[in-house]
């Protein structure tokens, strides 16, 4: 058994698709699908299933998955050390950010990353927050910047670089916009527009809204903040963000502080501890990054 055929077979169970795998491993499909079979016949069993359009795991391709990631994280640990003691960091880093990210010292973490360590391959992809946690969790993405009802999600480690709380947001001829507060009950007799779920700040107001057995009626969801306000400003339906989204449109938008959503949104950087040198090298450029922004650990801020 080759670690090649080990990275093939991880990438074909991720992307569960043999010809993005060989995409991203940079190999025809007839390749990636030969090295497949010969890994197969040397375990004596089926990895996938290949009778549907995608490429599905069979029980022993799942049973095979975590033990083949480990085996491939262990010989990339084999490079890091290495390269560690040269100076030297290579490899792959896999960052993951919340969709409609405008957090842009993460960008500014990255750059000073690549300038201080260019032999290590950046890759960078978009998806709600509860899919990101998850890939983390998985071993598929290395930390993520993502959106969270929690300080710290289950079974990993996070900088918390924003906790702040839910408000609601009306364009001026709105008949709530001469208040300066709203219940979360007051808040529910109106259409609403919000983000959707897997998202941290829909999480914490879907937690408050069945703790007072609420029926919110969410008749708008977009996944950029920018989006809400400007349907929301359209008098389409009343907002509901973190303040420091709200706070980006007060030039056109009205904001209420929200009563009966007190638990607070999250806004954290995640990752598992590996013990990767890539991971903590990016970790530190990180919360360089992010305490120069005035962010991190116990911040109420903007963005």
């Amino acid at each position: 058994m080759e670690l090649r055929q080990l990275e093939y077979f991880v990438a074909v169970a991720e992307e569960q698709n043999f010809t993005r795998a060989a995409q991203r491993v940079h190999i025809s499909q007839s390749g990636v699908s030969a090295q497949i079979r010969a890994l197969e016949k040397e375990l004596g069993a089926d990895l996938f299933d290949r009778s549907a359009r995608t490429a599905t795991l069979t029980v022993a391709g799942k049973a095979a998955l975590e033990h083949a990631r480990t085996a491939l994280d262990a010989a990339e640990a084999v490079t890091q050390a290495v390269g560690e003691v040269t100076d030297l960091i290579r490899g792959t880093l896999t960052v993951g950010m919340v969709v409609g990210c405008t957090v842009t010292p993460l960008f500014d973490a990255l750059a000073d990353f690549h300038r201080a360590h260019p032999g290590v391959e950046i890759s960078l992809l978009e998806d709600n927050s509860d899919r990101l946690a998850e890939a983390v969790r998985a071993g598929a993405l290395d930390v993520a910047l993502v959106g969270t009802a929690t300080a710290e999600p289950d079974g990993l480690q996070a900088f918390t670089l924003i906790r702040e709380q839910l408000v609601a947001a009306v364009p001026t001829g709105h008949p709530l916009a001469a208040r300066r507060r709203v219940t979360l009950a007051e808040l529910c007799t109106h259409p609403l527009v919000c983000m959707p779920p897997g998202t941290g700040v829909r999480t914490v107001f879907d937690r408050a809204c069945a703790t007072q057995n609420l029926r919110p009626v969410v008749a708008l969801q977009a996944g950029a903040a920018d989006a809400i306000a400007d349907l929301a400003a359209r008098g389409l339906a009343v907002a509901v963000l973190s303040d420091s989204l709200a706070a980006a449109h007060r030039d056109r938008l009205v904001t209420l502080t929200l009563e009966g959503a007190e638990t607070p949104a999250f806004l954290a950087l995640i990752w598992k501890d590996t013990g990767r040198p890539a991971v903590r090298e990016l970790l530190v450029h990180s919360r360089r990054a992010f305490q120069r922004a005035g962010l991190g650990e116990g911040h109420d801020g903007s963005r």
